[in-house]
């Protein structure tokens, strides 16, 4: 692992955890999709222990394919068909006792033992999914079908890739606030608060352009998306660490 990464910490809002990390990541190919979302509507779906985070007075909800590889808890090997999986999630941002963090609705994985193990560790709302990427003309093709009867029917299909070099957000900026969050919030089928820390170097963004062909990700999680462009941004690969997930008080 590259050390450089794990004392990289200037560039967060606040101090990783002092305890050891369990597990790192490599997410790949990374597009974030966001659209604005009316406070109010948005302020109905989260959960009544975490306050709704907003950009301008604005919430926003996130689409976000990828995929996962090197996943491997710390001073252990790779485990074959559990160590690359492709990835989709629907999330939000919120807060707790004023710390920010994304909030996720679901999480479609083309892992069935992975899904079960997030539902029952990590508190998650994982499905499964039947997910495809693939190159197509210069483009990124990702494909997911929801297969997993726990969850509403949901889709994507899209095509993108990026069109900039990478650059570094400037603090204060949209950019910024929609992906540099070093935390997850989740809830519990009991109803109990949890947090998941996570670290990584800042993101190494680029800008992106997309042709969405299909994508009913949002409205399975109960939010209907405005008819308007999503902000997007892609990521190449980034390397990350996790912290246990743990309960909240209050």
């Amino acid at each position: 692992m590259n050390k450089n990464f794990l004392s990289q910490v200037d560039h967060r809002a606040y101090a990783p955890p002092i305890t050891s990390w369990i597990m790192t990541q490599t997410w790949c190919d990374l597009l974030f999709m966001h659209w604005p979302i009316n406070k109010e509507d948005m302020r109905e779906l989260i959960p009544s222990h975490f306050e709704l985070d907003l950009f301008d007075n604005t919430a926003w909800v996130g689409v976000v394919p990828f995929v996962m590889t090197n996943i491997h808890f710390r001073n252990a090997l790779p485990v074959p068909g559990l160590s690359k999986f492709a990835e989709l999630n629907v999330r939000t941002y919120v807060t707790h006792r004023g710390k920010p963090g994304v909030y996720f609705f679901s999480l479609d994985a083309a892992s069935p033992i992975a899904v079960e193990i997030a539902r029952l560790w990590y508190k998650l709302p994982y499905y499964n999914a039947r997910i495809s990427k693939r190159s197509e003309n210069g483009y990124i093709r990702y494909e997911s079908h929801r297969s997993d009867r726990r969850g509403q029917p949901a889709d994507l299909d899209v095509v993108y890739k990026p069109v900039s070099e990478p650059f570094l957000s400037k603090p204060g900026s949209l950019d910024a606030w929609l992906t540099e969050r070093y935390c997850l919030y989740t809830q519990s089928p009991q109803g109990h608060p949890f947090i998941g820390e996570i670290h990584h170097a800042q993101w190494p963004l680029q800008k992106a352009e997309a042709e969405i062909k299909r994508n009913s990700m949002a409205l399975a999680c109960g939010i209907e998306l405005p008819n308007t462009e999503p902000v997007l941004h892609f990521a190449r690969a980034l390397e990350t660490v996790e912290w246990p997930v743990l309960g909240l008080q209050g």
